[in-house]
């Protein structure tokens, strides 16, 4: 039995530590639910989510849209892209479906003539990838 004068320690230590493991099983759950997203967004698009972070990267999008977790995704222009999956409409007339959002990425100025939206040379396959990216965000 501990001594009266390390109660507050042996308190101290026990909470320290029930701390820890609520962080590791939050970190533990988070990216189970990452990797849950990650193959649901995959298997609706058949783009790769690894392959649509470059893509993001090598067209600029960062410019333009913010993404959490993208690094120099920053942009104000347009809309930021965090909860994406979740919307029901895309480019302000679109229902959120998979063909639609890669129509989108590759020809945005067909869709909604005048909008900012650039058409940027977005190829089917870099369409899927940054799909699959983009649904990963709900």
């Amino acid at each position: 039995m501990p001594s009266p004068r390390n109660k507050p320690l042996l308190i101290a230590i026990i909470v320290a530590a029930a701390i820890v493991v609520l962080i590791l099983a939050k970190m533990v759950d988070d990216r189970h639910e990452n990797a849950r997203l990650q193959a649901r967004a995959e298997a609706m698009t058949g783009g790769s989510v690894e392959r649509g972070k470059l893509a993001f990267a090598r067209y600029g999008c960062g410019g333009c849209h913010a993404l959490g977790g993208i690094p120099q995704a920053h942009g104000s222009v347009g809309p930021p892209l965090d909860g994406i999956g979740g919307r029901a409409i895309i480019a302000g007339k679109l229902d959120n479906a998979p063909d639609n959002l890669e129509q989108w990425l590759q020809n945005p100025q067909k869709i909604t003539p005048g909008t900012a939206m650039p058409n940027l040379g977005v190829t089917p396959a870099d369409s899927r990838d940054l799909a699959a990216l983009l649904y990963t965000r709900t």
